[in-house]
């Protein structure tokens, strides 16, 4: 994506973060987007992402069928025009971790990629501003009750992070094989993690 292209797009979510510019939350675009996600998506560091090995055009077509989901969204998270994070929502009663814990109404599902460090910029928490302005529009701008994380249980820099953010760690689970038509999930074993809007935004 070039960065003529993210300030054309209609933003979801915005926010000022003193001294780390502007975050803005914009729909993803499945081809527009497709060669930066592919690029993040295929690092060592990615590969609990699912996407390693994929064709660009493969990650196109993965985030072509999402757009025709009413229950699972991607967003492009982009600092002023640069691309920073892919953040994916959905609802759990449609997906597959909904068969391994009690769904409560006002649940929702988030998967969060982080571009290369250098991407990110070199200040001190800025992972953390990052993650608390995508908490605020998860949380707060769709007004939903709990977040439900489920990273893979080898993917250890993410589960600590998510604690660190004051989820709190659920039980380890078996999420079971996908295999249809124009979806192919393979049996994941992971760490669901939850984090309520009150502990998020005490008071």
């Amino acid at each position: 994506m070039s960065e003529t292209h993210a300030p054309a797009r209609q933003a979801v979510y915005e926010q000022s973060v003193d001294g780390l510019g502007t975050i803005r939350v914009l729909p993803l675009d499945a081809h527009a987007d497709a060669e930066v996600v592919h690029g993040w998506a295929s690092e060592e560091r990615a590969s609990f992402w699912g996407m390693n090995g994929l064709t660009r055009d493969q990650v196109a077509e993965i985030y072509a069928h999402m757009d025709t989901l009413d229950t699972h969204h991607a967003y492009l998270v982009v600092r002023d025009a640069e691309p920073v994070a892919v953040l994916q929502t959905y609802e759990p009663d449609a997906d597959r971790v909904g068969h391994c814990y009690e769904v409560r109404p006002g649940d929702i599902g988030v998967h969060l990629l982080l571009a290369p460090a250098g991407a990110q910029g070199t200040r001190s928490g800025w992972t953390s501003a990052l993650v608390g302005v995508l908490l605020s529009y998860v949380l707060l701008g769709l007004d939903r009750r709990r977040i439900v994380v489920d990273p893979d249980v080898r993917n250890e820099k993410a589960v600590a992070r998510f604690l660190k953010l004051g989820f709190a760690a659920g039980p380890a689970v078996v999420l079971p094989e996908v295999d249809l038509p124009d979806v192919y999930l393979p049996e994941k074993h992971a760490q669901l993690a939850f984090l309520t809007r009150e502990v998020a935004f005490p008071g």
